[in-house]
């Protein structure tokens, strides 16, 4: 059972740290997300800083999240948690107000796209949250199997269809 509670960290400091402690450098323009040698590498930084398997890791760059991920003074209130260094779950409070959910979508030039999706909000809408379970990278982790073997249909850039 995971000790509670998981340690988190900004972004920004994991990447720092991942620089001080291993030499992992990554051009600035390229840090707004984590990559698969960040996650790997902040594993190991999470068991040495903290003694832990798992790692939250928030503040995001806004344009490498969602649109609809609610945000404040312009970062994502969201997260990762990534687990032996892979990331398992995704999550974020969402954008409730539709006029701030409009505005993040237009940015994007998505306006007219998701317009289905906004004006569900239109009438009003609870603060909520959600996220995203990677099943096939949790089972694969939990049996310790690869990613072809854990999922049911395995699917690839040269693998469309069964």
């Amino acid at each position: 059972m995971p000790k509670l509670p998981f340690p988190v960290i900004a972004l920004p400091e994991l990447y720092r740290e991942l620089e001080q402690r291993y030499g992992y450098h990554l051009p600035e323009s390229e840090r707004g997300d984590t990559t698969t040698e960040a996650e790997q590498l902040s594993y190991r930084f999470s068991m040495e800083e903290f003694g832990h398997e798992f790692l939250l890791i928030t503040d995001f760059s806004a344009d490498k999240r969602a649109f609809y991920h609610m945000r404040k003074d312009g970062v994502p209130q969201g997260y990762d948690l990534v687990w032996r260094g892979v990331e398992i779950t995704t999550g974020a409070q969402r954008e409730h107000r539709y006029d701030v959910l409009c505005q993040q979508a237009n940015e994007r030039g998505l306006g007219e796209d998701v317009r289905f999706y906004t004006e569900f909000f239109r009438y009003g809408c609870p603060p909520h949250g959600g996220f995203g379970l990677g099943v096939d990278r949790l089972t694969m982790l939990l049996l310790g199997i690869g990613i072809k073997e854990a999922m049911f249909l395995f699917r690839s850039p040269n693998r469309l269809t069964p």
